[in-house]
């Protein structure tokens, strides 16, 4: 019994954070585990955004050929990565010594940081259109728009 109901209580707790977690802009590690696993997380996501991006930049340096099933996978899925990203940075981790790129700027400039992410989403979906009707001629200022919004981010945001 004392199992279930502890039981209950995690999952009613994570429930409401989870429910929560739209309201709050942001919220702090507990501990430095949950600062070490809200990183790790977070690594994961960006992985993810630099095996996408990898290929478009290649083509839009053109050093590989455009391929338009490719950009059009690629830039469905950044979108899908950048409405991940304000929930993935969510956990201010700067209590805590944790290994992370991100800089605390992010945390003290939140509206900015998810302004820039809705930049992202935006620049990939424009290449979601532009693969989707097919048109060669655009692609590179599509891909450039979306390096663009990347780069706008880590400027700020990313420590080197």
């Amino acid at each position: 019994m004392k199992k279930l109901l502890k039981t209950g209580l995690i999952a009613a707790i994570a429930a409401t954070c989870f429910t929560t977690s739209n309201v709050v802009a942001r919220e702090a590690a507990m501990n430095e585990k949950h600062a070490a696993a809200a990183t790790e997380y977070r690594k994961a996501l960006f992985q993810l955004v630099r095996s996408n991006m990898a290929p478009l930049g290649g083509m839009a340096k053109g050093a590989i050929p455009f391929d338009q099933d490719v950009i059009a996978t690629n830039a469905l899925r950044l979108e899908q990565l950048a409405d991940m990203m304000s929930d993935y940075l969510m956990v201010d981790t700067r209590k805590f010594d944790v290994d992370t790129g991100a800089k605390d700027d992010i945390w003290e400039n939140w509206s900015d940081f998810e302004g820039k992410v809705a930049n992202l989403k935006s620049a990939a979906e424009n290449l979601s259109s532009v693969a989707a009707a097919g048109d060669e001629s655009k692609y590179r200022a599509a891909i450039g728009q979306v390096g663009g919004a990347c780069k706008g981010c880590h400027d700020d945001y990313k420590a080197d």
